[in-house]
């Protein structure tokens, strides 16, 4: 079996907007080096000041050096039909096999990560990044930084993984569907294997223990394992694969409390990966107070801490179209819900004559506003699940033993859920699956 083992300098982070300056191959049996290949590479955009710093590389140098497309041929020949092997592999992969894409060659390459691979050959060790395994292993490391000084060193260490891979780590890793070559250079292959092939919700951390991604599933090892089953070359899929150290999970009775229970922590922890639902929360709500003469008015207020609103909106049209259909339905006064002025409807209107049709509009909203639970499977199969909903709120979610359905109470079942935040969007989900499915809900008072 021959290696390959690649570093690369690159122009930025990521393999759709930025370039290889430099690449260095060393082919190598696992003894010792076979071939070795070097060079710095024209990557016809300017070279970061900070980039330059930290590897001495700038802009003069490669001014005269071939682009990628010149030398594509040798890297090709160079790599084909061996062990694509690099310190962070995915990294170093994206870049080459994106450059030999653009120049017309197509590189599929089984991968080895000396980082995982060191990982099980040398547990606990001091850092497992290059430097500092090169330190505590005695390897000469060279000019930090560049392609060459990486590359050996990388080689060395790789020699130093198979004489020591007494229990055929290697062997495993390399097997195609495995899939370990995949993952993140710092995620144990231990922890996806123990993820459950069950509805919930999983959590990515970064090296501070902070989570940094919250996602459901209705297979949680399935779901996980496909964040990892590409190689992107976009800024936020390699970025997501650097900052992921570790993975935890909750198991959900139902794909519905998976999506609610993602929802709801993706506003509790604001992960700086997640892109969606960050602030949707309503941000309006219909009130309704007495004025001066004794009518009872509506009114459309931006939500605070003081108001307690008789009906939430995300948007001021939502409420607007709401209370215009209020006013239709009811024969209310647009001057007295205060969506216009210059009417006199008080003047040709006695106060108890309208407070009576403003009371049957709002137990029209009070009718729209249900208490029920949506009681379904739960995480075993002694277990029932419970959606609770008060008032049209979403009150929170948990589970319970099997009981008698006509036995259950609010009260009681308000005990044993774990209380969650409401928004409109987990509403939605619970109100739309209650439609669907009206043989789970049932009504409490």
């Amino acid at each position: 079996m021959l290696f390959a083992v690649v570093d690369i300098e690159t122009t930025g982070g990521y393999a759709s907007a930025n370039c290889i300056t430099e690449i260095a191959i060393v082919v190598h049996d696992g003894k010792e080096v076979v071939d070795y290949y070097e060079t710095l590479i024209n990557p016809h955009q300017p070279i970061p000041f900070f980039i330059q710093k930290l590897t001495g590389i700038n802009d003069e140098m490669v001014a005269t050096a071939p682009s990628f497309g010149d030398v594509a041929g040798k890297i090709y020949e160079m790599l084909e039909d061996k062990v694509f092997v690099a310190h962070n592999v995915n990294f170093d992969y994206s870049f080459v096999k994106h450059q030999l894409d653009l120049a017309g060659y197509e590189l599929y390459a089984r991968k080895l990560c000396t980082v995982r691979y060191a990982r099980k050959v040398l547990p606990g060790m001091n850092g497992y990044s290059l430097g500092k395994l090169t330190a505590q292993l005695g390897i000469n490391h060279g000019v930090a930084h560049r392609a060459g000084g990486d590359a050996l060193a990388t080689a060395d260490l790789l020699k130093i993984l198979v004489e020591k891979d007494t229990e055929g780590a290697m062997a495993q890793m390399l097997k195609l569907k495995n899939g370990e070559h995949y993952l993140p250079p710092n995620v144990k292959m231990e922890q996806v294997a123990a993820l459950p092939e069950t509805p919930g919700v999983y959590y990515f951390y970064n090296a501070a223990g902070k989570i940094i991604y919250v996602g459901k599933a209705v297979n949680i090892k399935q779901r996980v394992k496909s964040h990892f089953s590409n190689n992107k070359i976009t800024r936020q899929k390699q970025d997501f694969l650097k900052d992921t150290r570790s993975i935890s999970y909750k198991k959900c009775g139902t794909e519905l409390m998976a999506h609610i229970l993602e929802s709801a922590e993706i506003r509790r922890i604001w992960p700086v990966h997640n892109r969606s639902q960050k602030g949707y929360l309503p941000q309006f709500g219909l009130v309704l107070y007495e004025d001066r003469q004794g009518f009872q008015r509506f009114a459309i207020e931006k939500l605070k801490a003081t108001i307690k609103p008789v009906f939430k909106f995300n948007t001021l049209i939502e409420g607007q179209n709401l209370l215009k259909e209020l006013i239709r339905d009811y024969e209310l006064c647009n001057r007295l819900c205060n969506l216009s002025s210059g009417c006199a409807c008080e003047q040709h209107v006695l106060v108890d004559e309208y407070n009576t049709r403003v009371g049957r509009a709002l137990k029209k909203l009070q009718q729209m506003l249900p208490t029920f639970a949506l009681i379904d499977e739960g995480r075993e199969q002694e277990e029932m699940s419970c959606i609770l909903v008060k008032e049209g709120i979403f009150v929170g979610m948990g589970y319970l033993p099997h009981s008698p359905v006509d036995v259950l109470t609010f009260d009681h079942l308000e005990t044993v859920i774990e209380p969650l935040q409401d928004n409109d969007f987990i509403r939605n989900l619970v109100f739309r699956y209650a439609a669907d499915n009206p043989d789970k809900c049932i009504e409490l008072s």
